[in-house]
């Protein structure tokens, strides 16, 4: 049986059934099987904020290219699954998203979308309902579909949608790492905070990274993480902490407005080398045990609850 049909068995199944019930399938029939231990190491990574227009996919798209110039291999995974843009941004023309995905019409590795210094995207749909309002049962089968692959990458980067729906919780609890994008607007904060809250309080997580986006200067940056992290330290059993800074830059807004990435086209630029040293220092980062996790993940193999949250 191929990944495709597989799938499309599979949700049959699955989002056919009430909530509850295929919650108990779910963890009765061994849904998410162990990944062979033969499987090299994948970093998995999301990107996200919370607030829309705080930059999370600049920061995907241009973390991911300055990975893959690097000389590391780098999967890309638009999960906003309702108003897509990473293709859009990297002036890509996708023939198939993830849609056809779930209804078996192919497979991750068909819908594979080559992009800058190697980089590859996983593209999802824009303006299609269906995509903006998939259940439970179909999230969980595109996080599955990635224990198919029969090479998986370096690192897979997770570009989330805006909001605490649950396609960005679910998204953002199934990978080892969270990128917080921050900028200097009271509603970022107040965002990137709710989002800190829901992935600790409903899936602990206990670790979150903070980028701030469009800042003036490495010591406003710095201030701006203090503020999140002091409130997080104090109501939060979560620790954020600071892994970098872009600064404002018009070559950025250039490369935007151009459907590339800066890395590429002006590596040289501040935002440019701002990415690069991103780049540099997540590749540092080590993956988190994942023992006692109990939810769903990115090459994790590991039974849990389809829904991940409590009522």
């Amino acid at each position: 049986m191929n990944q495709a049909s597989g799938l499309k068995q599979m949700l049959a199944t699955l989002v056919g059934r009430p909530a509850t019930e295929a919650v108990a399938s779910h963890q009765a029939d061994g849904l998410l099987a162990a990944v062979p231990t033969a499987r090299r190491h994948c970093q998995t990574i999301a990107v996200a904020g919370g607030k829309g227009g705080v930059g999370k996919s600049t920061v995907a798209v241009n973390l991911g290219v300055a990975l893959a110039a690097a000389g590391h291999e780098v999967m890309l995974l638009d999960a906003d699954t309702g108003l897509a843009n990473v293709d859009v941004m990297l002036g890509l023309a996708p023939a198939r998203h993830i849609g056809h995905l779930l209804d078996g019409e192919c497979t991750l590795e068909e819908l594979l979308l080559p992009a800058s210094c190697g980089l590859q995207v996983v593209p999802a749909g824009s303006g299609a309902r269906r995509l903006a309002q998939l259940r439970h049962g179909e999230l969980a089968a595109i996080i599955r579909a990635f224990d198919e692959l029969v090479r998986p990458p370096e690192y897979l980067l997770v570009d989330t949608a805006a909001g605490l729906s649950d396609n960005v919780t679910m998204f953002a609890a199934a990978v080892a790492e969270v990128i917080l994008v921050v900028c200097d607007e009271p509603a970022s904060l107040t965002d990137a905070y709710g989002l800190a809250k829901v992935l600790s309080r409903d899936f602990g997580v206990r670790r979150l990274r903070m980028v701030a986006n469009m800042a003036r200067s490495e010591g406003d940056a710095r201030a701006l993480h203090h503020k999140l992290a002091r409130v997080s330290d104090r109501f939060l059993d979560v620790a954020i902490e600071f892994c970098g800074w872009v600064p404002h830059d018009e070559r950025l807004r250039q490369a935007i407005r151009r459907q590339a990435a800066v890395v590429e086209l002006w590596p040289s630029s501040p935002s440019g080398r701002a990415f690069k040293k991103l780049a540099g220092a997540v590749d540092k980062w080590v993956e988190p045990g994942r023992a006692g996790l109990d939810r769903i993940s990115f090459f994790g193999g590991r039974t849990a609850p389809v829904g991940g949250m409590p009522g």
